[in-house]
């Protein structure tokens, strides 16, 4: 195996990402089984309003978890700063100290990596605690407006 992973190449941290694969795997399952236990049902569809405040509060949640200034605290035990990167945002890189270390830092540093686990959660919320979902969902809607709001603002008073 360790064969394979030194001829993929670049050191990428294949043992650390193949952590993350396990660990949500592991939480949609134990998501999965609580769900069985309890007698939550999955719904037939989910309505396409639920869906598209669930997208935009993912982009939200995502860029604010993976970008922002003020959870960088959150990112640093896996991440370097390097710049700031716009508006409230920083530009970090992964830490290389240890392959989990490393695939931490990309997941924290990639809006696109948190997004999956981010919908990931918020869908299961959907199922679980809709009324608290949709709430949370809604209030991360409502910013990420706001910064667009912001963003054409600026760009007119320029």
């Amino acid at each position: 195996m360790k064969r394979i992973w030194q001829a993929y190449g670049e050191d990428r941290p294949l043992p650390g990402y193949l952590l993350a694969i396990g660990s949500y795997a592991a939480l949609a399952g134990a998501v999965s089984v609580a769900g069985r236990l309890t007698g939550v049902r999955l719904p037939e569809r989910f309505s396409l309003r639920d869906t598209a405040l669930v997208g935009v509060a993912t982009h939200k949640a995502s860029r604010l978890l993976t970008k922002e200034a003020v959870t960088s605290p959150l990112r640093a035990p896996f991440t370097r700063y390097e710049e700031p990167a716009g508006h409230a945002e920083l530009k970090e890189s992964a830490r290389s100290d240890h392959p989990a270390q490393h695939a931490i830092g990309e997941l924290l540093t990639c809006p696109f990596c948190a997004g999956v686990w981010i919908a990931s959660g918020l869908t299961a919320g959907l199922v679980f605690a809709p009324r608290f979902t949709r709430l949370v969902s809604t209030a991360l809607t409502a910013v990420a407006a706001s910064d667009a709001l912001n963003l054409v603002y600026d760009k007119l008073k320029s």
